[in-house]
């Protein structure tokens, strides 16, 4: 036997959508998220647990489970947010910052825009990263976490590095492929970790060498001096 047909026409029912729900929803994802960026980096991953997110957020643990599965899963919402600094279902390369630096002639403004963004992200969000990284070697479900976290490292490295090579000529022994990998590992969290952390640098001044690293070690000297020049 078929089940009902509420409309008479054959049609499925319509879904219910309550937007009152639906924001209480949110705050309640954005409670647990808060709570378990908390946990994550005042204890790490291994040492965080799902019921310990649960009592700070001030919920109940099935909650924090039906809305994010395992705790894997849970670190890589914290760190996406973390990263754009919302929830909004954004890429980040299609937020109004990308735009801007689209709009950037010039390498060295080019440039700039993605080191003031790299670097509010970055203190936002490295910690995290560098914890998914590292619990690798304890928890094989975090294994897939952190090779996204890789993945969209290299989308970032070669989208810099593809708008700088629209804007001028990489120098000479470094092809596109060498700049990506030049790119990926300075922005590799940990290298901001040791630097703002160990080495005791302001995000001023890591936002400042970024910019300077990228444009000395990609560009020929005459096109370093010409952005230097329009900074």
């Amino acid at each position: 036997m078929s089940a009902p047909d509420p409309a008479g026409d054959g049609r499925p029912p319509r879904r219910y959508r309550s937007p009152r729900r639906e924001q209480q929803a949110r705050r309640t994802r954005a409670r647990i998220t808060a709570a378990a960026a908390g946990r994550f980096l005042a204890r790490g991953y291994a040492a965080t647990t799902m019921r310990a997110v649960a009592a700070d957020a001030g919920v109940a643990l099935p909650t924090v489970e039906l809305a994010f599965g395992t705790k894997a899963r849970l670190l890589k919402a914290v760190i996406d947010i973390a990263i754009a600094g919302d929830d909004e279902p954004v890429p980040m390369l299609a937020r109004a910052w990308a735009v801007r630096a689209e709009s950037t002639a010039d390498p060295a403004g080019f440039v700039a825009v993605f080191a003031e963004v790299l670097t509010e992200s970055a203190q936002r969000a490295a910690g995290l990263t560098a914890a998914a990284l590292e619990a690798v070697r304890i928890d094989a479900d975090i294994a897939a976490v952190a090779a996204q976290l890789v993945a969209q490292r290299q989308v970032m490295a070669t989208w810099l590095v593809d708008g700088l090579g629209r804007r001028a000529p990489l120098r000479d022994g470094v092809d596109r492929a060498a700049a990506i990998d030049t790119v990926w590992a300075l922005i590799d969290p940990a290298m901001f970790c040791r630097l703002t952390g160990d080495r005791r640098w302001s995000a001023a001044r890591f936002r400042d060498w970024f910019t300077d690293s990228t444009l000395r070690l990609l560009l020929p000297v005459r096109d370093q001096a010409t952005a230097a020049n329009r900074r």
